[in-house]
């Protein structure tokens, strides 16, 4: 038998395969050479078809209609804005919890400053009763930084009023109008500190040290003076 050539297509995914197989006709029946012909026509077909199909190219999309442009532009616009309004809504409400915290904030400090300063003014008069408490020497060795002076002062001062009127609220000098613990002159002077200026010590030594602080500026200049010139 005459050896022959025949074409087998098999069509795998759309994709035609020849597979040529030497010596064996697969389509015709022995002696017969003809019956390979339409085989062979019919495989060929399919191998050009299939490469028709790869040939075809993808359709081109139908570009959009200045409707449809319009929409889609709408459509983005009011996308965007929903964005914008739901930022800044949330960003008003962090404001309002901040501007609310803030003012609770200064409601508390303001209370705060209100009990601390009645804390001090209590403070402040309860330090400046104690102060004013005592003897006459207590009472002005507590005034004392008042002025600025130290606690080495007092011994001048207590050396100073001692000459001048052993301390004594109601001292009365017989040769001039001196009177009171620091002598002053007339003693009506220290109504300026108080209209109890004859019997409270407290008055009297207010008004004594404020003297020394302005004519010598401390009580041991003051005390010198009175040394070198028999007053001060």
């Amino acid at each position: 038998m005459k050896a022959k050539r025949s074409v087998a297509v098999l069509a795998v995914s759309g994709i035609a395969v020849v597979t040529v197989v030497a010596g064996i006709d697969l389509f015709s029946s022995p002696g017969t050479s003809a019956a390979s012909d339409p085989v062979s026509g019919r495989a060929e077909m399919a191998v050009l078809n299939s490469e028709k199909g790869r040939q075809v190219k993808t359709p081109t999309p139908k570009p959009p209609t200045a409707e449809e442009q319009a929409a889609e532009v709408t459509r983005l616009r009011n996308q965007i804005e929903a964005v914008e309004n739901a930022r800044k809504a949330l960003q008003d409400q962090a404001a309002l919890r901040r501007k609310a915290k803030n003012a609770a904030l200064a409601r508390y400090q303001a209370l705060q400053k209100t009990n601390n300063d009645s804390r001090k003014e209590r403070a402040s008069r309860d330090a400046a009763r104690k102060e004013l408490e005592g003897t006459p020497k207590e009472i002005a060795f507590n005034l004392l930084d008042n002025h600025g002076w130290s606690e080495s002062q007092f011994s001048c001062l207590d050396k100073l009023w001692t000459k001048e009127s052993r301390w004594k609220v109601n001292a009365d000098n017989p040769t001039s109008s001196a009177y009171g613990i620091p002598q002053a002159l007339p003693g009506r002077r220290m109504a300026a500190y108080g209209s109890d200026w004859r019997t409270n010590p407290v008055t009297q030594i207010k008004w004594g040290l404020d003297y020394i602080e302005d004519a010598h500026g401390s009580p041991c200049e003051a005390w010198a003076h009175s040394k070198a010139k028999n007053w001060y």
